[in-house]
């Protein structure tokens, strides 16, 4: 292939790919392959200056309009930003700008907000206009839906006369994203490849109430028109924005030197799956807005600013099968055996498929090249086919005929998505569910994770929960790499677990449709297992948030004789079968905690059950019924909408000083 010849090729590829990613919301590849064809590009035309030409995609900004929403003309462009990936990218981009300015400037360092980027007008103070950044000079007009943000003042108080034009991302926050593609998964309809594309292609819906219902949100990132004075500092321009009633990213810091910023970009590695956004990098600026007008920009990109990414997220590789696992309740789960491949700095071989529905809405052979997605510590999942690599090879992925752990009957109950085993022997369900027993949010059995499981099971020591309590030091001494100490830690968890209260014990046997929170409603309705095992199915199904369902479930397990049978067996062992009393006048009644940030001696886990245990509430959400907010190290949203509110925020010391106190 000639140069001219891979210089159209690499045109006709990045413009298809612009289509699919902008104006369809369906992309193809990652990111960071988008970036290689570009700067592949770039290098070519640079070599061959001859074949340059103005409608090249290294000349454009962004996307092109869709064409659904009126023109709008950015009267400053909004240009879109260069990458670097790595510590040693940031440190020449700060070399350049400090050779250029004769001097190492004061930087600023803030999230980069996976969203749609969007130019807000504002005339006198008052919202005016809104559109998107399109292709950098002409945008779409997307006002009456920007009007529906809520994070979006109409007014700015005290506000300059003129035009204030602030930008940033509109953004869809992690949790309304699942809900939003768990809607569209129950309605047929097929969910987006990612909060990014949610957040467009709900901004541009043609009714707003679309919008409006999608709960989209808008962070500031930066200015275009200012027909008053300018702040001096990018960080005095956020200050500013602040006070209007806007939110900015977290992080956003100011830094003296490139060495901090590096600091912040480790720091936040780790720290991006707590973010209540997606987050695909930070973005790194010269602090002086004299600075930045010295610096200027080419015709692509600012010189005073540089995007500084976290590897890929996404990534595209070959399915090689799809191998089936069971489940402590029986359901078979199909899982993406992947041929390995890197993303988001670990290297994935495995993707989850939840469940056969999803298997034929993705439209997923065998052999198929996919699409794979890992935001944060998230599984991985596929997030869809590249049909069009299809070479007529793979194969259909059909659901099994029999269990693969034990080769029993399964069984497709009319009303659920799940397909199941039957047999209440099935060692796969007896080995998840022992692990369910175990876990912190049930018995919590310190120690006692997949290894000891596995052992024990391989050895016939257990054959459900009751023998956990039949373990001893003769036992465990068989067991690879048990020495008297460890031995003597485990079964002293086993019999600190014996006193856990009743609502712990209900989550922990494993009943069908009965979570923490299900099992914390019966504990606190009956006090004592046996009254719930007198209770019939009616009396279940009038207990506040217990539908028929769910009534029936518990209602068919307390009549079981295998479940009556480990309840047995169980009591023998003189585990706790009642729920603590908690009195009207318990120390936190009537009141509400909310916890939010990183604690240093608890676990939000802890915190919440200490709340519940003195007579309070937790709940996840601040309104203006919250009583206290336990605020760790980076609280965001939560904290800043309890001071808006007036709710008082505690630290972990004040709170668990409070919990000791006789009076508040």
């Amino acid at each position: 292939m000639t140069p001219e010849q891979e210089i159209n090729e690499l045109r006709r590829q990045l413009r298809r790919h612009d289509r699919l990613y902008y104006s369809e919301n369906n992309p193809e590849i990652a990111d960071t392959q988008y970036d290689e064809l570009m700067a592949e590009l770039r290098r070519l035309e640079l070599a061959y200056p001859q074949f340059q030409s103005p409608d090249s995609p290294t000349k454009r900004v962004g996307g092109v309009p869709s064409g659904d929403f009126k023109p709008v003309r950015h009267a400053v462009p909004m240009l879109s930003l260069e990458n670097s990936y790595s510590p040693d990218e940031i440190r020449q981009w700060h070399d350049r700008v400090a050779k250029a300015l004769g001097e190492s400037p004061e930087l600023v360092v803030e999230a980069k907000v996976d969203g749609l980027s969007c130019a807000l007008i504002y005339k006198d103070g008052a919202l005016f206009s809104a559109a998107t950044r399109g292709d950098g000079e002409t945008g779409e007009d997307v006002t009456a839906n920007v009007r529906t943000i809520r994070s979006v003042p109409l007014k700015l108080e005290n506000a300059p006369s003129g035009i204030t034009e602030i930008r940033g991302e509109v953004y869809m926050d992690r949790a309304v994203f699942e809900k939003l593609n768990d809607a569209n998964r129950h309605d047929g309809i097929e969910p987006f490849a990612n909060p990014r594309n949610a957040a467009a292609g709900s901004l541009r819906q043609k009714d707003q109430n679309i919008t409006d219902k999608r709960r989209l949100a808008f962070i500031v990132h930066s200015h275009g028109q200012f027909e008053t004075t300018e702040p001096p500092t990018h960080s005095a321009f956020i200050k500013q924005c602040r006070s209007w009633g806007f939110a900015a990213p977290t992080p956003f810091k100011v830094c003296a030197s490139i060495d901090e910023v590096i600091s912040i970009y480790n720091e936040y590695d780790k720290k991006r799956p707590t973010l209540k956004y997606e987050i695909d990098g930070l973005v790194v600026k010269v602090n002086s807005l004299a600075f930045q007008k010295r610096l200027g920009q080419t015709a692509k990109s600012p010189r005073w600013a540089m995007a500084f990414k976290y590897p890929a997220q996404q990534a595209v590789t070959k399915l090689k099968s799809v191998i089936f696992s069971v489940g402590r309740t029986g359901v078979i789960t199909p899982v993406a055996d992947l041929e390995p491949v890197r993303c988001a700095g670990v290297t994935i071989s495995s993707a989850t498929l939840h469940n056969f529905d999803e298997v034929m809405r993705l439209g997923l052979k065998s052999g198929d090249n996919v699409l794979v997605e890992r935001a944060g510590e998230v599984i991985p999942k596929i997030v869809k086919v590249i049909e069009s690599a299809r070479t007529g090879n793979e194969t259909e992925v059909k659901p099994p005929e029999t269990c693969p752990s034990c080769g029993g009957a399964v069984f497709r109950d009319e009303e659920e998505v799940a397909y199941r085993c039957i047999n209440p022997s099935c060692p796969a369900q007896i080995r998840e569910g022992l692990l369910h027993f175990a876990s912190r949010g049930a018995m919590d059995i310190d120690g006692f994770g997949d290894a000891v499981v596995d052992q024990l099971l391989s050895f016939e020591m257990l054959h459900d929960f009751a023998d956990i309590y039949k373990l001893d030091q003769f036992k465990l001494a068989q067991l690879t790499g048990f020495k008297d100490k460890k031995i003597a830690n485990l079964l002293d968890a086993i019999s600190r677990s014996k006193s856990r209260p009743l609502s712990r014990l209900l989550f922990a046997i494993g009943i069908l449709h009965v979570g923490e929170k299900t099992a914390r409603l019966l504990a606190a309705h009956f006090k004592t297992l046996d009254a719930l095992l007198a209770a019939d199915e009616e009396t279940l199904s009038r207990i506040n948030d217990i539908g028929p369902e769910i009534a029936h479930s518990i209602y068919s397990f307390t009549h079981s004789s295998p479940a009556l049978e480990l309840i047995g067996k169980l009591r023998a062992e003189n585990l706790n079968f009642t729920e603590p009393e908690t009195a009207a006048s318990a120390k936190f009644a009537g009141k509400t905690f909310v916890f939010t940030g990183e604690l240093k001696t608890l676990t939000r886990e802890q915190g919440q059950e200490l709340v519940r245990s003195l007579g309070g509430k937790d709940s996840s959400s601040v309104s203006k019924k919250t009583s206290y907010v336990v605020a760790g190290a980076e609280a965001g949203s939560k904290l800043e909408k309890a001071k808006k509110l007036g709710v008082t925020v505690l630290t972990e010391e004040e709170f668990l000083t409070l919990t000791k106190n006789t009076d508040e």
